[in-house]
């Protein structure tokens, strides 16, 4: 992907697929891969055409150089306080996009997979919370140090409080510590640690393992998944209910029934 490079030469985010998985790098080491406006807008372009994109069957979303993002360009934002209106309407406007981009991730047909070595900070822990799975390195460490600087991560809050349990995000935000990954893991911002550089290498394993399975039946389970985590018990039920009858008569579903009876491979509709 070679749009949005900014006035830099390298595209900020690549692109790499291989037997249905598409990894998308973050790719301003520089200056340490923060969401600006134009990786923004590569991430939100990239999203856009992978939804679309039935070859592709998970995501791995990855970054180059030793921080893997450290949030909002604070450069970039701080900018914008000489505008008339003190940068009220440039900051709407970018965390309205950033807002957008994360739950593109959520509604994004394929599960997306956060691969963390070195730190993730402030947005950037809000894009590996934001991600269905996410791998680290075991020297990575999370942070939401808003709070230091007199901006708390109220954005950010939104992606963590669905990911963690009330007292572990609210200890993340109240007190912007940073949290290696280990602990992350108990918390349930991550899903596995492993020795440091190996990240990419687990999060692309667990990409194959999911790109093995149905993709009709994983975009079901994954819309399926978000949809009832935001209903009352009871509701909750009543809809999950109604998708696994849907499921239950669709194709794939019929296959991979009959192929477990019969004691062979399914074969999936691609």
């Amino acid at each position: 992907m070679n749009a949005h490079t900014g006035p830099q030469t390298a595209p900020a985010l690549l692109r790499s697929d291989v037997d249905g998985v598409a990894t998308l790098t973050l790719n301003r080491p520089q200056s340490r891969n923060p969401l600006s406006e134009a990786m923004l807008a590569a991430l939100s372009e990239a999203f856009t055409m992978i939804a679309g994109d039935r070859s592709v069957r998970a995501v791995v979303l990855s970054a180059a150089g030793p921080v893997f993002c450290a949030g909002h360009d604070l450069k970039e934002m701080s900018a914008h306080r000489a505008d008339a209106d003190r940068g009220r309407a440039y900051f709407t406007d970018i965390l309205g996009r950033c807002s957008a981009m994360m739950q593109q991730i959520t509604s994004l047909p394929q599960p997306v997979i956060a691969a963390v070595e070195g730190t993730a900070t402030a947005a950037g822990c809000q894009l590996v919370a934001s991600c269905d799975l996410a791998a680290a390195g075991s020297q990575a460490k999370f942070c939401t140090p808003g709070v230091h600087i007199g901006l708390f991560c109220s954005t950010p809050m939104v992606a963590l409080s669905r990911n963690l349990a009330a007292k572990h995000a609210l200890e993340m935000l109240l007190l912007g510590e940073m949290v290696p990954a280990p602990e992350a893991a108990r918390m349930g911002l991550v899903n596995r640690v492993v020795p440091a550089g190996e990240a990419l290498a687990e999060a692309q394993r667990l990409a194959g393992v999911i790109a093995s399975k149905s993709p009709a039946t994983v975009k079901i389970g994954k819309r399926a998944f978000y949809e009832q985590r935001e209903m009352g018990l009871s509701a909750a039920y009543d809809h999950a209910s109604a998708v696994m009858v849907e499921n239950m008569l669709a194709r794939d579903a019929e296959e991979g029934i009959g192929a477990f009876m019969d004691k062979r491979p399914p074969v999936w509709e691609s």
